[in-house]
Protein backbone atom coordinates (compact mmCIF):
# COMPACT_ATOMS: atom_id res chain seq x y z
CA UNK A 1 0.00 0.00 0.00
CA UNK A 2 1.43 3.34 -1.06
CA UNK A 3 1.41 6.10 1.53
CA UNK A 4 1.83 9.83 1.07
CA UNK A 5 5.14 11.31 2.29
CA UNK A 6 4.99 12.84 5.75
CA UNK A 7 6.55 16.10 6.84
CA UNK A 8 8.94 16.89 9.68
CA UNK A 9 6.15 19.01 11.19
CA UNK A 10 4.18 15.83 11.92
CA UNK A 11 6.80 14.93 14.50
CA UNK A 12 5.82 17.92 16.61
CA UNK A 13 2.17 16.92 16.40
CA UNK A 14 2.41 13.24 17.33
CA UNK A 15 5.73 12.50 19.05
CA UNK A 16 6.88 13.06 22.61
CA UNK A 17 9.33 16.00 22.35
CA UNK A 18 12.38 14.28 23.86
CA UNK A 19 14.14 14.34 20.48
CA UNK A 20 14.85 17.27 18.20
CA UNK A 21 15.33 15.70 14.77
CA UNK A 22 16.53 17.76 11.83
CA UNK A 23 14.45 18.55 8.79
CA UNK A 24 15.91 15.73 6.66
CA UNK A 25 13.87 12.51 6.61
CA UNK A 26 15.83 9.64 5.00
CA UNK A 27 13.71 7.14 3.10
CA UNK A 28 16.21 4.83 1.41
CA UNK A 29 19.69 3.48 2.04
CA UNK A 30 22.19 1.44 0.06
CA UNK A 31 25.65 0.68 1.39
CA UNK A 32 27.04 3.93 2.79
CA UNK A 33 24.58 6.09 0.86
CA UNK A 34 21.24 7.46 2.06
CA UNK A 35 18.54 9.37 0.16
CA UNK A 36 15.97 11.72 1.67
CA UNK A 37 12.38 12.45 0.64
CA UNK A 38 13.54 14.97 -1.94
CA UNK A 39 15.96 12.51 -3.52
CA UNK A 40 19.07 14.21 -2.14
CA UNK A 41 21.92 11.76 -1.56
CA UNK A 42 24.15 11.66 1.55
CA UNK A 43 27.21 9.64 2.48
CA UNK A 44 26.76 8.15 5.94
CA UNK A 45 29.68 8.50 8.37
CA UNK A 46 27.32 8.26 11.35
CA UNK A 47 26.13 4.68 11.03
CA UNK A 48 23.03 5.33 13.10
CA UNK A 49 25.42 5.95 16.03
CA UNK A 50 27.66 2.92 15.41
CA UNK A 51 24.70 0.66 14.57
CA UNK A 52 24.64 0.01 10.82
CA UNK A 53 28.01 -1.73 10.89
CA UNK A 54 27.52 -3.29 7.45
CA UNK A 55 25.86 -0.28 5.88
CA UNK A 56 22.28 0.03 4.68
CA UNK A 57 20.29 -2.67 2.93
CA UNK A 58 23.12 -5.21 3.18
CA UNK A 59 22.04 -8.19 1.07
CA UNK A 60 23.20 -10.75 3.62
CA UNK A 61 21.18 -9.16 6.40
CA UNK A 62 18.13 -8.70 4.18
CA UNK A 63 18.40 -12.35 3.17
CA UNK A 64 18.69 -13.56 6.77
CA UNK A 65 15.65 -11.49 7.78
CA UNK A 66 13.51 -12.69 4.88
CA UNK A 67 14.49 -16.32 5.36
CA UNK A 68 13.60 -16.27 9.06
CA UNK A 69 10.44 -14.22 8.44
CA UNK A 70 9.03 -17.13 6.46
CA UNK A 71 9.69 -19.54 9.35
CA UNK A 72 8.81 -18.11 12.76
CA UNK A 73 8.98 -14.59 14.17
CA UNK A 74 8.52 -14.82 17.88
CA UNK A 75 8.09 -17.23 20.76
CA UNK A 76 7.74 -16.53 24.44
CA UNK A 77 10.67 -17.46 26.64
CA UNK A 78 8.62 -20.41 27.86
CA UNK A 79 10.30 -21.93 24.80
CA UNK A 80 13.65 -21.33 23.14
CA UNK A 81 14.32 -21.05 19.41
CA UNK A 82 17.01 -22.12 16.97
CA UNK A 83 18.37 -18.68 15.95
CA UNK A 84 18.85 -17.68 19.61
CA UNK A 85 20.69 -20.89 20.43
CA UNK A 86 22.94 -20.64 17.38
CA UNK A 87 23.79 -17.00 18.08
CA UNK A 88 24.53 -17.68 21.74
CA UNK A 89 26.85 -20.54 20.77
CA UNK A 90 28.64 -18.32 18.24
CA UNK A 91 29.15 -15.51 20.77
CA UNK A 92 30.51 -17.98 23.32
CA UNK A 93 32.87 -19.50 20.73
CA UNK A 94 34.24 -16.09 19.70
CA UNK A 95 34.58 -14.47 23.14
CA UNK A 96 35.40 -15.19 26.79
CA UNK A 97 31.70 -15.85 27.43
CA UNK A 98 30.17 -19.11 28.52
CA UNK A 99 26.60 -17.88 28.94
CA UNK A 100 24.44 -15.32 27.09
CA UNK A 101 21.31 -13.34 27.97
CA UNK A 102 19.49 -11.65 25.07
CA UNK A 103 17.72 -8.29 25.25
CA UNK A 104 16.60 -5.55 22.85
CA UNK A 105 18.85 -2.57 23.50
CA UNK A 106 22.10 -1.51 25.11
CA UNK A 107 20.22 -0.07 28.06
CA UNK A 108 18.50 -3.41 28.65
CA UNK A 109 21.76 -5.34 28.32
CA UNK A 110 23.38 -3.03 30.87
CA UNK A 111 20.36 -3.25 33.18
CA UNK A 112 20.79 -7.02 33.14
CA UNK A 113 24.54 -6.70 33.72
CA UNK A 114 24.16 -4.43 36.73
CA UNK A 115 21.40 -6.55 38.24
CA UNK A 116 23.51 -9.66 37.78
CA UNK A 117 26.53 -8.03 39.42
CA UNK A 118 24.50 -7.11 42.49
CA UNK A 119 22.77 -10.47 42.74
CA UNK A 120 26.06 -12.35 42.37
CA UNK A 121 27.55 -10.36 45.26
CA UNK A 122 24.36 -10.83 47.31
CA UNK A 123 24.54 -14.59 46.87
CA UNK A 124 28.27 -14.95 47.50
CA UNK A 125 29.09 -12.20 49.99
CA UNK A 126 25.86 -10.85 51.46
CA UNK A 127 23.55 -7.84 51.02
CA UNK A 128 26.06 -5.20 52.14
CA UNK A 129 28.26 -5.78 49.07
CA UNK A 130 26.10 -3.85 46.61
CA UNK A 131 28.03 -0.75 45.54
CA UNK A 132 28.87 -0.07 41.89
CA UNK A 133 31.75 2.11 40.75
CA UNK A 134 31.35 3.81 37.39
CA UNK A 135 33.03 6.81 35.76
CA UNK A 136 32.32 10.45 35.13
CA UNK A 137 31.25 11.21 31.55
CA UNK A 138 30.20 7.59 31.02
CA UNK A 139 26.95 6.56 29.36
CA UNK A 140 25.18 3.25 29.94
CA UNK A 141 21.56 3.77 28.89
CA UNK A 142 18.36 5.60 29.79
CA UNK A 143 16.62 3.33 32.30
CA UNK A 144 16.64 4.77 35.80
CA UNK A 145 19.29 2.27 36.92
CA UNK A 146 21.57 2.66 33.89
CA UNK A 147 21.29 6.46 33.78
CA UNK A 148 22.25 6.49 37.47
CA UNK A 149 25.31 4.35 36.81
CA UNK A 150 26.17 6.64 33.90
CA UNK A 151 28.35 9.59 34.78
CA UNK A 152 26.41 12.45 33.20
CA UNK A 153 24.13 14.11 35.78
CA UNK A 154 22.14 16.00 33.13
CA UNK A 155 20.45 12.74 32.10
CA UNK A 156 19.25 12.12 35.66
CA UNK A 157 17.89 15.59 36.32
CA UNK A 158 14.20 15.51 37.21
CA UNK A 159 14.10 11.73 37.62
CA UNK A 160 15.35 11.47 41.20
CA UNK A 161 15.45 9.80 43.62
CA UNK A 162 18.02 7.63 41.89
CA UNK A 163 19.02 4.12 42.90
CA UNK A 164 21.68 4.28 45.62
CA UNK A 165 25.03 2.60 46.08
CA UNK A 166 26.60 4.10 42.95
CA UNK A 167 29.90 6.03 42.93
CA UNK A 168 31.71 7.78 40.07
CA UNK A 169 35.47 7.83 39.68
CA UNK A 170 37.59 9.69 37.12
CA UNK A 171 38.09 7.86 33.83
CA UNK A 172 41.70 6.81 33.20
CA UNK A 173 42.58 7.63 36.83
CA UNK A 174 43.20 4.39 38.69
CA UNK A 175 43.95 6.17 41.95
CA UNK A 176 40.43 7.65 41.99
CA UNK A 177 39.06 4.10 41.79
CA UNK A 178 41.38 2.87 44.51
CA UNK A 179 39.95 5.51 46.84
CA UNK A 180 36.39 4.26 46.29
CA UNK A 181 36.70 0.50 46.01
CA UNK A 182 35.99 -1.68 49.03
CA UNK A 183 36.18 -5.42 49.53
CA UNK A 184 33.22 -5.24 51.88
CA UNK A 185 30.90 -3.09 49.76
CA UNK A 186 31.92 -2.94 46.07
CA UNK A 187 30.19 -5.52 43.90
CA UNK A 188 31.30 -4.24 40.47
CA UNK A 189 33.31 -1.73 38.47
CA UNK A 190 31.54 -0.71 35.25
CA UNK A 191 33.51 0.85 32.40
CA UNK A 192 33.35 1.59 28.69
CA UNK A 193 36.75 0.62 27.25
CA UNK A 194 36.21 3.59 24.95
CA UNK A 195 33.81 6.23 26.23
CA UNK A 196 31.47 7.01 23.36
CA UNK A 197 28.96 9.66 24.39
CA UNK A 198 31.60 11.06 26.74
CA UNK A 199 33.70 12.31 23.82
CA UNK A 200 35.20 9.17 22.21
CA UNK A 201 37.79 8.82 24.95
CA UNK A 202 39.87 5.61 24.81
CA UNK A 203 40.73 3.85 28.01
CA UNK A 204 44.43 3.73 28.78
CA UNK A 205 45.62 0.09 28.60
CA UNK A 206 47.29 0.26 31.99
CA UNK A 207 44.15 1.80 33.50
CA UNK A 208 41.96 -1.05 32.27
CA UNK A 209 44.49 -3.65 33.41
CA UNK A 210 44.56 -1.91 36.77
CA UNK A 211 40.78 -2.14 37.03
CA UNK A 212 40.99 -5.87 36.44
CA UNK A 213 43.53 -6.20 39.23
CA UNK A 214 41.55 -4.04 41.66
CA UNK A 215 38.41 -6.08 41.00
CA UNK A 216 40.28 -9.32 41.63
CA UNK A 217 41.74 -7.98 44.87
CA UNK A 218 38.34 -6.81 46.12
CA UNK A 219 36.11 -9.69 44.99
CA UNK A 220 34.30 -7.38 42.59
CA UNK A 221 33.13 -8.09 39.05
CA UNK A 222 34.51 -6.12 36.11
CA UNK A 223 31.77 -5.09 33.67
CA UNK A 224 32.67 -3.84 30.19
CA UNK A 225 30.02 -1.81 28.40
CA UNK A 226 30.81 -2.55 24.75
CA UNK A 227 27.51 -1.35 23.37
CA UNK A 228 29.34 1.16 21.16
CA UNK A 229 32.87 -0.29 20.96
CA UNK A 230 31.84 -3.86 20.12
CA UNK A 231 31.04 -5.87 16.98
CA UNK A 232 34.19 -5.03 15.05
CA UNK A 233 34.13 -1.30 15.66
CA UNK A 234 37.78 -1.22 16.83
CA UNK A 235 39.08 -3.78 14.35
CA UNK A 236 38.58 -6.51 16.97
CA UNK A 237 35.27 -8.26 17.49
CA UNK A 238 35.22 -6.70 20.97
CA UNK A 239 37.55 -4.05 22.36
CA UNK A 240 38.51 -6.13 25.40
CA UNK A 241 40.40 -8.38 22.99
CA UNK A 242 42.40 -5.39 21.77
CA UNK A 243 43.29 -4.40 25.34
CA UNK A 244 44.01 -7.93 26.57
CA UNK A 245 41.73 -7.36 29.58
CA UNK A 246 38.93 -9.87 30.09
CA UNK A 247 35.81 -8.72 31.95
CA UNK A 248 33.42 -10.88 33.95
CA UNK A 249 30.39 -9.41 32.19
CA UNK A 250 30.12 -7.66 28.81
CA UNK A 251 27.16 -5.85 27.26
CA UNK A 252 26.74 -5.62 23.50
CA UNK A 253 24.09 -4.03 21.27
CA UNK A 254 24.09 -1.34 18.55
CA UNK A 255 26.09 -3.04 15.78
CA UNK A 256 25.04 -6.52 16.92
CA UNK A 257 21.93 -6.40 14.74
CA UNK A 258 23.30 -4.11 12.04
CA UNK A 259 20.16 -1.97 12.49
CA UNK A 260 17.76 -4.61 13.81
CA UNK A 261 17.09 -4.14 17.55
CA UNK A 262 18.97 -6.79 19.53
CA UNK A 263 21.36 -6.84 22.47
CA UNK A 264 23.14 -9.35 24.65
CA UNK A 265 24.85 -9.67 28.00
CA UNK A 266 27.81 -12.06 27.96
CA UNK A 267 29.27 -13.65 31.08
CA UNK A 268 30.88 -16.74 32.59
CA UNK A 269 29.09 -19.86 33.77
CA UNK A 270 29.98 -19.12 37.40
CA UNK A 271 28.56 -15.60 37.36
CA UNK A 272 25.54 -16.51 35.23
CA UNK A 273 24.26 -18.94 37.87
CA UNK A 274 23.10 -15.98 39.97
CA UNK A 275 20.37 -15.19 37.43
CA UNK A 276 18.37 -18.32 38.14
CA UNK A 277 14.87 -19.10 36.93
CA UNK A 278 12.53 -16.15 37.39
CA UNK A 279 15.15 -13.61 38.49
CA UNK A 280 15.18 -11.60 35.26
CA UNK A 281 13.54 -11.65 31.85
CA UNK A 282 12.64 -9.95 28.58
CA UNK A 283 9.60 -10.55 26.38
CA UNK A 284 11.44 -9.87 23.13
CA UNK A 285 14.93 -10.88 24.26
CA UNK A 286 16.10 -13.73 22.05
CA UNK A 287 13.51 -12.97 19.39
CA UNK A 288 13.99 -15.31 16.43
CA UNK A 289 14.02 -12.56 13.78
CA UNK A 290 16.53 -10.47 15.71
CA UNK A 291 18.86 -13.39 16.42
CA UNK A 292 18.80 -14.58 12.81
CA UNK A 293 19.92 -11.15 11.62
CA UNK A 294 22.52 -10.83 14.38
CA UNK A 295 23.92 -14.23 13.45
CA UNK A 296 24.58 -13.00 9.92
CA UNK A 297 26.16 -9.81 11.30
CA UNK A 298 28.56 -11.71 13.57
CA UNK A 299 29.38 -14.28 10.87
CA UNK A 300 30.29 -11.43 8.52
CA UNK A 301 32.05 -9.01 10.87
CA UNK A 302 34.18 -11.73 12.50
CA UNK A 303 35.87 -12.55 9.20
CA UNK A 304 39.59 -11.60 9.41
CA UNK A 305 39.52 -9.52 6.22
CA UNK A 306 36.63 -7.43 7.53
CA UNK A 307 38.37 -6.74 10.85
CA UNK A 308 41.68 -5.99 9.13
CA UNK A 309 39.94 -3.57 6.78
CA UNK A 310 38.66 -1.53 9.72
CA UNK A 311 42.23 -0.50 10.54
CA UNK A 312 42.98 0.67 7.00
CA UNK A 313 39.76 2.68 6.80
CA UNK A 314 40.45 4.14 10.22
CA UNK A 315 43.84 5.44 9.17
CA UNK A 316 42.41 6.97 6.02
CA UNK A 317 39.68 8.77 7.96
CA UNK A 318 41.99 9.83 10.77
CA UNK A 319 44.63 11.28 8.46
CA UNK A 320 42.17 13.15 6.26
CA UNK A 321 40.28 14.61 9.22
CA UNK A 322 43.53 15.79 10.81
CA UNK A 323 44.50 17.38 7.49
CA UNK A 324 41.18 19.24 7.45
CA UNK A 325 41.66 20.17 11.09
CA UNK A 326 45.10 21.63 10.45
CA UNK A 327 44.05 23.54 7.34
CA UNK A 328 41.20 25.30 9.12
CA UNK A 329 42.48 25.23 12.70
CA UNK A 330 39.43 23.33 13.98
CA UNK A 331 40.73 19.99 15.39
CA UNK A 332 43.38 19.55 18.06
CA UNK A 333 43.40 15.75 17.73
CA UNK A 334 41.53 12.79 16.30
CA UNK A 335 41.21 10.10 18.97
CA UNK A 336 39.49 6.77 19.31
CA UNK A 337 40.08 3.39 17.74
CA UNK A 338 39.11 1.73 14.50
CA UNK A 339 35.95 3.27 13.11
CA UNK A 340 34.92 4.97 16.32
CA UNK A 341 36.71 8.30 16.03
CA UNK A 342 36.35 11.64 17.80
CA UNK A 343 37.66 14.84 16.24
CA UNK A 344 38.29 17.21 19.13
CA UNK A 345 37.64 20.89 18.47
CA UNK A 346 40.33 23.46 19.24
CA UNK A 347 39.80 26.14 21.89
CA UNK A 348 38.69 28.59 19.21
CA UNK A 349 35.89 26.30 18.07
CA UNK A 350 34.81 24.73 21.35
CA UNK A 351 31.07 24.30 21.75
CA UNK A 352 30.40 24.38 18.01
CA UNK A 353 30.41 20.70 17.04
CA UNK A 354 26.74 20.89 16.03
CA UNK A 355 27.57 23.63 13.54
CA UNK A 356 29.96 21.28 11.73
CA UNK A 357 27.41 18.46 11.81
CA UNK A 358 24.79 20.71 10.19
CA UNK A 359 27.26 22.11 7.67
CA UNK A 360 28.21 18.59 6.63
CA UNK A 361 24.57 17.61 6.27
CA UNK A 362 23.97 20.56 3.99
CA UNK A 363 26.81 19.33 1.77
CA UNK A 364 25.57 15.72 1.73
CA UNK A 365 27.52 13.96 4.47
CA UNK A 366 26.20 12.61 7.79
CA UNK A 367 28.44 12.84 10.86
CA UNK A 368 27.80 12.74 14.61
CA UNK A 369 28.80 14.70 17.66
CA UNK A 370 29.86 13.46 21.09
CA UNK A 371 29.06 16.46 23.24
CA UNK A 372 29.54 20.06 22.09
CA UNK A 373 33.29 19.74 21.49
CA UNK A 374 33.74 16.54 19.47
CA UNK A 375 32.74 15.57 15.92
CA UNK A 376 32.23 11.80 15.98
CA UNK A 377 32.58 9.34 13.11
CA UNK A 378 31.17 5.80 13.23
CA UNK A 379 30.59 4.65 9.64
CA UNK A 380 29.99 1.20 8.23
CA UNK A 381 32.92 -1.16 8.82
CA UNK A 382 32.95 -1.89 5.09
CA UNK A 383 32.54 1.64 3.71
CA UNK A 384 34.40 1.80 0.38
CA UNK A 385 37.46 4.05 0.28
CA UNK A 386 36.05 6.20 -2.55
CA UNK A 387 33.05 6.90 -0.33
CA UNK A 388 35.37 7.98 2.48
CA UNK A 389 37.17 10.36 0.15
CA UNK A 390 33.98 11.84 -1.24
CA UNK A 391 32.44 12.17 2.23
CA UNK A 392 35.43 14.08 3.53
CA UNK A 393 35.51 16.32 0.48
CA UNK A 394 31.89 17.21 1.24
CA UNK A 395 32.66 17.68 4.93
CA UNK A 396 35.53 20.03 4.07
CA UNK A 397 33.18 22.05 1.88
CA UNK A 398 30.96 22.47 4.91
CA UNK A 399 33.90 23.38 7.13
CA UNK A 400 34.91 26.11 4.67
CA UNK A 401 31.50 27.72 5.02
CA UNK A 402 31.53 27.54 8.82
CA UNK A 403 35.01 29.02 8.92
CA UNK A 404 34.20 31.68 6.34
CA UNK A 405 36.99 30.65 3.97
Amino acid sequence: MNREPVSRELFDEVMVPNYAPGSVIPVKGEGSHVWDQEGKEYIDLAGGIAVTCLGHNHPGLVGALMEQAEKIWHLSNVMTNEPALRLAKTLCDLTFAERVFFANSGGEANEAAFKLARRYAWEHFGPEKNEIISFKSSFHGRTLFTVSVGGQPKYLEGFEPAPGGIHHADFNDLESVRKLISKDKTCAVVVEPIQGEGGVMPGDPEFLKGLRQLCDENDALLVFDEVQSGVGRTGHLYAYQMYGVTPDILSTAKGLGGGFPVAAMLTTEKVAKSLGIGTHGSTYGGNALACAVAQRVIDTVSQPDILKGVGARSERLRKRMMDIGERYGIFSEVRGSGLLLGCVLTEEWKGKAKEFLNAGLNEGVMVLIAGPNVVRLAPSLIIPEPDIDEALARFEAGVKKVCGK
